[in-house]
């Protein structure tokens, strides 16, 4: 038997179905999250999707988010939703402690079976019944599309399924310029856009639909704030919570600034460090040999991919920053 097919006995068994996915939600969490719940509805199976905070508004136009029901928002109903089902899916994490310590301890103590479908590395085997992990792929999303197909479902899908799949594709890929990126994937998006999405339309929404204040902020981090270290190829930038205020912040009003650090002429790293509610949020880019997941994890608390990483700090910017400074050496390759 194979994963999928494992994983699609496991659906038609069940009858309270949870799918979840890690905090601070993105394009490939929220797409993941839709087409699962979108393909799961198709098999006419009671499905609700709990993620542990809000996604930003420049994801909010995906069909039927609103059905998303927000942990911080609803700590009692969703822990129940969590406490009361027979499935359980991780999507886009590797290890219950991602969705964020209250959320985590619903997680742990449910008798449900468990499923995990991920592309990040080491993926906590013990924790999980089913688990249906490459990290080669450079999204959850393509997974998705993967169990749809490998489980003989390709009738069901359509635009409902599919757009919040090439979603998470085009988001998790950098717009399918990262290396992870392979002959299979274009593959899929071209069953998808057969499948009826209008992938113009989905880079439109992401992309298209800035605020003037989101501009500015923009503007502001790229002709004051970037940094080039003096003697490496590593660029980064560092946002205060004033600054970010001055700007009128909204969550996701610093997506994608990391890579604009990156873009520069000769970076091979870069970081983006933003305070934001007593806390400094890492974002870390790299490309050619440089990887940037076990600093992450060493100097920051966090993980994700060898090209795409993030973090989080508890103490000043600026010591965020020095700790960045100070610890290059440890994690350059020559």
């Amino acid at each position: 038997m194979t994963v999928y097919q494992e994983i699609f006995d496991e659906i038609q068994k069940a009858e309270k179905i949870v799918i979840t996915s890690h905090r601070s939600p993105d394009g490939d969490s929220i797409g993941c999250s839709m087409g699962l719940y979108q393909f799961i509805c198709k098999l006419g199976k009671t499905v609700h999707v709990v993620h542990p905070d809000k996604a930003p508004g420049f994801l909010q136009w995906v069909q039927d988010v609103h059905q998303i029901e927000i942990y911080d928002e609803e700590k009692e109903r969703t822990a129940e939703l969590i406490t009361s089902a027979d499935l359980l899916f991780s999507l886009d994490y590797n290890a219950p402690d991602r969705v964020g310590p209250e959320m985590e301890i619903f997680l742990r103590t449910s008798k449900a079976r468990k499923i995990v479908i991920d592309h990040h590395l080491n993926p906590d085997l013990e924790f999980y019944d089913v688990v249906y992990s490459d990290t080669y792929t450079g999204s959850t999303s393509e997974l998705i599309f993967r169990l749809i197909e490998g489980c003989g479902k390709l009738d069901l899908l359509d635009s409902a399924v599919g757009t919040p799949l090439y979603l998470g594709i085009m988001t998790d890929t950098g717009s399918f310029r990262f290396p992870s990126v392979s002959p299979e994937t274009h593959e899929t998006l071209a069953k998808l856009m057969r499948a009826g999405v209008k992938h113009y339309e989905v880079h439109e929404q992401v992309f298209d639909t800035n605020t003037l204040d989101r501009l500015k902020l923009r503007g502001f981090a790229t002709s004051e704030k970037i940094e080039v270290i003096q003697d490496l190829p590593v660029a980064f930038i560092s946002l205060t919570s004033e600054e970010l205020n001055k700007f009128n912040y909204e969550k996701g009003d610093t997506e994608g600034l990391v890579n604009m650090a990156l873009s520069i002429q000769g970076i091979k790293m870069a970081a983006l460090f933003s305070e934001k509610d007593g806390v400094i949020k890492i974002s870390l880019r790299s490309k050619g040999e440089q990887i940037v997941n076990v600093m992450a994890k060493e100097l920051f608390d966090g993980g994700g991919h060898k090209y795409a990483s993030g973090g989080i700090f508890y103490g000043s910017l600026s010591d965020a920053v020095d700790r960045f400074k100070n610890n290059l050496s440890k994690y350059w390759s020559a």
